[in-house]
């Protein structure tokens, strides 16, 4: 199959993106504490996820706990788990669905054409684990930044963004990047394909033959 370094780029790209999906999903760093103001002896550090909080002490001692109740969490914590757990179900189906089109894997067909079809699903299937992604990560830092600069809410209600958004930025475009790798990967195929097996010009022969036939009758008649 060629272009086969492109293949193994676009599914190693994919696997970084799920393992980004995942621990994206579940490190609770998502909204940490912001320390504004002329005290430097901080003591306490609060983190929060969307499964957990966090507090962790003088550097030394941490404490997490998960949310009790479902049903009390604000609406957009809720539509971001959601979309996160949508984003890594995806992404794992993504992922199985490129091995499955791999050349050495002989667990589907041994056709080069479905398997470059599975690999550009595959990589269509990456997109969009990018975006349900992208979706929750850039809503959450919305949030967070407009709360920051609003003089009406107090200094300690106030959160600046987490490692875990920076993650999820990092693995949106991993798993853009897969996706479009895939994808060319597909098309490229196909356009080999297409350049390898020309239409074929033996019609046009076959009617010149035949006027030519007819041409020639025409000319023993007219002697006749």
């Amino acid at each position: 199959m060629a272009f086969y370094p492109l293949q193994i780029a676009g599914l190693v790209l994919g696997f970084l993106g799920v393992v980004g999906t995942l621990a994206t999903t579940l490190l609770p760093q998502w909204r940490v504490s912001a320390f504004i103001g002329s005290n430097i002896i901080v003591f306490e550090r609060l983190w929060e996820g969307l499964w957990m909080n966090c507090i962790r002490q003088a550097k030394v001692r941490l404490q997490c706990k998960f949310y009790n109740s479902l049903l009390a969490l604000p609406p957009v914590l809720e539509a971001a788990r959601a979309l996160m757990c949508v984003a890594v179900v995806l992404s794992l189906i993504a992922l199985l669905i490129g091995i499955c089109g791999m050349k050495q894997i002989q667990c589907t067909t041994s056709s080069e054409r479905v398997k470059a079809y599975l690999l550009g699903t595959s990589g269509v299937l990456f997109i969009l684990t990018g975006l349900f992604v992208l979706i929750p990560v850039c809503w959450t830092a919305h949030i967070i930044i407009r709360d920051f600069y609003d003089p009406a809410i107090h200094i300690g209600q106030k959160r600046e963004l987490g490692a875990a958004l920076f993650l999820g930025w990092a693995s949106t475009a991993v798993l853009f990047i897969a996706g479009g790798l895939l994808c060319g990967f597909c098309c490229c195929n196909r356009t080999k394909k297409w350049n390898r097996y020309p239409a074929p010009a033996y019609c046009t022969r076959h009617t010149d033959k035949r006027r030519n036939v007819n041409v020639r009758s025409k000319t023993s008649t007219s002697y006749v």
